[in-house]
């Protein structure tokens, strides 16, 4: 377990600052003085960065350099030393939260391993925005990321979600919304309700709210923006193991061991063990 402690301010620090989704008047006071002040400037695209800068009417003071996903590594110990030699370093993405689906979680664990102060900014995130402005029932909710790019991934995800009672929130790129939300109503059934949020804060902010088959279909029309998915949880009934057997074997088939499978797709109200057991049960009667 790892505790808190307290850091002289004088001493060098990693600050996370979240940026705005697109309306430049998001950004907070904490984060112009931080592009002002800061000795080193760290950012997914350099020139948005500085894009945001001009827009805020700030001068960055300090050195900026680059840290996207490819020369995430490499930019590490080179940071790492700044901010052990006292200087703090300002980590900004292109929009939202760093190492939220963005660069930052492995710079932050590296400072953590240095014993090096690391503190945020709050700001801006798609994940609350979308949640919020969804109208489901958000009050416990999973966050997945990205969904995955291949069908057959992306619809053994979806079997792991069946049962999920949390809302679940991700992100997914324009031109596979339609395949996505497809696979979903496949999975999920086109009754199950959620809501697609695209290029909030934006000018053409758009928020279509209604059930999987639905949006299916709108989506099919062609999507452009940023998109933020929120999936209503699922409305848990009784389950009997037979009823999950299909969900443990579309993860078998996308890779997943027949046990890890069950336990994945496993509910309070069927255990592993009897879930495994209907599995071998069912593949016996083919």
């Amino acid at each position: 377990m790892e505790g808190g402690r307290e850091h002289d301010p004088a001493v060098g620090r990693l600050v996370l600052a979240a940026t705005p989704l697109g309306e430049v008047r998001d950004a907070s006071d904490r984060l112009r003085e931080a592009l002002s002040t800061v000795d080193v400037v760290a950012a997914e695209d350099t020139r948005r960065t500085k894009t945001l800068a001009k827009s805020l009417g700030v001068t960055i003071g300090g050195r900026v350099v680059s840290f996207y996903d490819h020369v995430e590594e490499t930019r590490i110990p080179a940071l790492v030393a700044d901010i052990a030699s006292g200087l703090t370093v300002l980590l900004v993405t292109d929009a939202g939260m760093p190492s939220v689906s963005d660069p930052g979680y492995r710079l932050v664990a590296a400072c953590i391993d240095a014993k090096l102060a690391v503190t945020c900014l709050p700001g801006p995130s798609a994940v609350t925005t979308a949640l919020a402005l969804s109208g489901l029932p958000v009050e416990r909710f999973c966050f997945d990321g990205f969904a995955p790019r291949k069908g057959g991934q992306r619809r053994a995800w979806f079997e792991t979600l069946v049962n999920e009672s949390r809302a679940c929130v991700f992100f997914e790129a324009p031109h596979r919304l339609e395949d996505c939300l497809a696979d979903a109503v496949a999975v999920l059934g086109a009754d199950r309700r959620a809501a697609v949020c695209r290029e909030l804060t934006k000018t053409y902010e758009e928020v279509v709210r209604g059930s999987l088959g639905e949006l299916a279909e709108w989506a099919a029309g062609g999507v452009r923006g940023e998109v933020t998915v929120v999936l209503e949880g699922a409305q848990l009934t009784a389950a009997e193991p037979v009823d999950l057997v299909d969900a443990v074997e579309a993860l078998v088939e996308s890779g997943v061991g027949l046990k890890d499978a069950c336990a994945r797709a496993a509910t309070p109200g069927v255990s592993k063990r009897e879930l495994y057991e209907a599995v071998l049960a069912s593949r016996r009667a083919v």
